[in-house]
């Protein structure tokens, strides 16, 4: 085995460090503009354009060199400003950056402030802030964090206690415990009626389709278009019948609604699908249960109270306009017939002198 000299070795090791310290130094013609606040660094040395020409290994690797090289010395730079120990004396060196020079362009301008509603100019001119409950509180009885409301809640259920008390005013005799039992199961009710008459608002409110906007824009899609001329053409008495057509366009007249047709089965046909459809009807009318339709029995909940509300109202109003009538009417009643009482004799008298 041949002897390492330590002339080799010394040389080896200097050459490693002279290229660890070849990495580190980079030389430039211009010096590169640096913004430390934003982490940028501008680069104003025009780069080899013969070596970009093409595409290939080569100017893939001439780019990585030059982006390897700025990002050396913005770290130089980094290094360089004063930094601190972030959380003690074994926590990670953190940097402190200046303020930003270099102002970054936004894509989009800056959202406008929301204007305040009338409750909050209110709040604003009364002094009200508003003060936010959190959702535990300390239950004394189970000795534990309880939430406020809901299920399992601080202090529990009120119709579940062993112990009711009696409010003043109240019947001595009364059960208290299934007067809590009653009021809880009328909360349920309202509060499920609520719930009924929200999906049926939502619902009514999903059917409604908002209507597009129609002004000409800058980026107008195939879709937007068929749409605006649809509307263009309905809007018309004979709902675009005889209007000219587009040389792509449907030769079936559109509808103003836009839905489709009603479709009946036929009389004659398919006697499986006929078959399966009574089938399904005797199941369903067989059934302990009834198949209930909440849309349908919430919008009928509500037509008959808006129908008594407005029955209600017109007996008060009838009510009202009779008492007014009669008070006005009765000066004039007498009036009138009075004035007819006198017409026959009046004529009786001219009649008179007339044969006189």
């Amino acid at each position: 085995m041949a002897a390492v000299r330590v002339e080799a070795v010394l040389a080896a090791a200097e050459e490693q460090e002279a290229e660890k310290r070849r990495s580190i130094a980079v030389e430039k013609e211009l010096e590169l503009e640096y913004d430390l606040g934003n982490l940028l660094a501008v680069d104003r040395n025009p780069p080899p354009a013969a070596a970009l020409r093409g595409a290939g290994p080569r100017r893939e690797a001439l780019l990585r060199a030059l982006a390897r090289d700025n990002t050396q010395l913005l770290v130089s730079r980094l290094w360089e400003l004063p930094a601190e120990r972030a959380g003690g004396a074994g926590g990670p060196l953190v940097a402190q950056l200046p303020e930003p020079t270099f102002r970054l362009p936004r894509e989009k301008p800056p959202p406008k402030p929301r204007p305040p509603t009338r409750w909050e100019q209110f709040a604003r001119l009364k002094g009200i802030r508003r003060k936010k409950k959190t959702s535990l509180v300390w239950d004394e009885q189970a000795k534990e964090w309880r939430r406020r409301w809901g299920y399992r809640r601080a202090g529990g259920d009120p119709s579940r206690a062993w112990l009711a008390e009696v409010p003043a005013g109240a019947d001595p005799e009364e059960d208290q415990f299934a007067r809590l039992r009653r009021e809880k199961r009328e909360r349920v009710a309202r509060n499920e009626l609520n719930r009924l008459r929200n999906l049926a608002r939502a619902h009514r409110a999903g059917s409604a389709v908002p209507a597009a906007p129609l002004h000409p824009t800058g980026h107008q899609d195939r879709d937007e278009l068929r749409h605006v001329a649809r509307v263009a053409r309905v809007s018309t008495a004979s709902l675009g019948r005889f209007q000219p057509r587009l040389p792509k366009e449907s030769a079936e007249p559109p509808s103003r609604s836009g839905g489709k047709k009603r479709r009946f089965e036929p009389l004659l046909g398919n006697l499986a699908a006929e078959r399966s459809r009574q089938l399904e009807l005797l199941r369903d009318m067989g059934k302990k249960k009834p198949v209930l339709d909440i849309t349908r029995a919430v919008n009928k909940q509500m037509r008959q109270e808006e129908a008594e509300a407005a029955a209600a109202n017109k007996g008060k109003k009838q009510s009202k306009r009779g008492k007014r009538g009669r008070r006005q009417q009765r000066p004039g009643r007498s009036g009138k017939k009075s004035g007819a009482r006198r017409q026959p004799q009046q004529q009786k008298a001219a009649g008179g002198g007339s044969g006189g």
